[in-house]
């Protein structure tokens, strides 16, 4: 069986959770590393993570890694890959590059050589050359130069994992699926334990829990995926994989999870959410205020992503939605575990309780802080 050697681009700070979910999947020589997980596998491998991953943005397949200190030689080593043993000249293609410290310094360029390369390439056997589709290419060709150090790889998701497909419409200030996921993980969330979260909004985070709790393969939400459009495509291998995600589905989650939220027109969306998911049984959406939370069970976790400024409001407005995050975790939250999720470390200090750990998190560009307030 050929092994391959895959990458897993994720959000900073979630390498270690993408790194835990892929040994769990039985993949080998994990290492995590800045902005994503290195893994080695078979073809079932990546599929699997595909399949499975919640926290990973995408899996690229290794195709090719040289040096490439100029256009020339990086046009080059690319027309040397038999693309044409990947996919169909009837496919359609594209490019992109994300280049560091490298002498190569536009993207574009880079993207473009590679392009040429692979267009020349079906020329020397066809005569004839795929299309290039930049909006929804059925190949994505990924190209990652750092310090001359070239890697070529194939997209095998195709669209972010994190693209559940269940989330049409969105609240005022969105979170991330797979950030999401990484944030049950990192709050040690099993499934098994009740879930809170007062400020749910269109209810990420409730959906999360409950995929998890249900062992629900986020995979199984979606239609396609960019490997379905490769040569190599095993479709009874795929299928096989996607039978016994199936199979493995809980018919209820265990333990209650409750998403609140002051907003009837958000929890519409959240519910609507929840129902493309096929969780909507299993959370329990409450119109109420952040302040009238409660609990459901003992020794659960309470999970919060609240405003920090950035783009829904000023510091000062929110100091005090800050503090009272803080009196409803010491006041109605004892035997939980409460976790805030903010980029505005000034707002944070105004929670009035001291954290236990502080997780650095990526929500896009922002630096975060997913703070852990054990409450006795």
């Amino acid at each position: 069986m050929d092994e391959y050697r895959y990458f897993v681009p994720a959000a900073r700070g979630l390498e270690a959770v993408v790194a835990d979910e892929l040994k769990a999947l039985q993949a080998t020589e994990v290492q995590p590393q800045i902005g994503g997980v290195a893994f080695r596998g078979s073809l079932e491998a990546g599929y699997r993570a595909n399949l499975w991953l919640r926290s990973g943005v995408r899996v690229l397949l290794l195709l090719k890694e040289f040096q490439a200190s100029s256009a020339d030689k990086l046009y080059r080593q690319a027309l040397e890959v038999p693309w044409e043993k990947y996919f169909h000249l009837h496919k359609t293609f594209a490019v992109q590059a994300n280049i560091r410290d490298s002498a190569l310094r536009h993207s574009h360029y880079v993207a473009l050589k590679v392009k040429d390369a692979i267009a020349d390439r079906f020329r020397r056997v066809f005569n004839r050359r795929p299309d290039v589709n930049t909006s929804a290419p059925d190949i994505l060709i990924n190209v990652y130069l750092k310090a001359d150090h070239c890697q070529l790889y194939l997209d095998m998701s195709g669209e972010s994992l994190h693209r559940r497909g269940y989330r049409t419409e969105k609240g005022a200030a969105p979170l991330n699926e797979a950030l999401a996921a990484g944030m049950l993980a990192i709050a040690g969330y099993t499934g098994r334990q009740p879930f809170v979260d007062p400020m749910c909004g269109a209810g990420t985070l409730p959906i999360e829990a409950a995929l998890i709790a249900r062992q629900i393969a986020p995979g199984l939400l979606r239609s396609s995926f960019a490997f379905q459009h490769w040569r190599k495509y095993d479709e009874r291998l795929w299928q096989s994989l996607l039978d016994e995600a199936r199979h493995r589905r809980l018919l209820a989650a265990p333990a209650p999870i409750v998403g609140s939220d002051l907003q009837p027109r958000v929890l519409e969306i959240a519910r609507a959410n929840a129902r493309r998911a096929g969780v909507l049984q299993d959370i329990r959406f409450e119109q109420r205020p952040l302040t009238e939370a409660r609990p459901v069970g003992d020794h659960g976790i309470l999970i919060c992503n609240p405003p920090y400024g950035e783009r829904l409001g000023v510091e000062k407005s929110l100091a005090e939605l800050y503090k009272s995050i803080g009196d409803l975790l010491k006041q109605h939250f004892k035997g939980y575990t409460g976790f805030v999720f903010t980029g505005n470390l000034n707002l944070a200090k105004r929670i009035g309780l001291k954290p236990r750990r502080r997780h650095i998190l990526y929500n896009g560009p922002i630096e975060c802080r997913l703070l852990e307030f054990p409450i006795y």
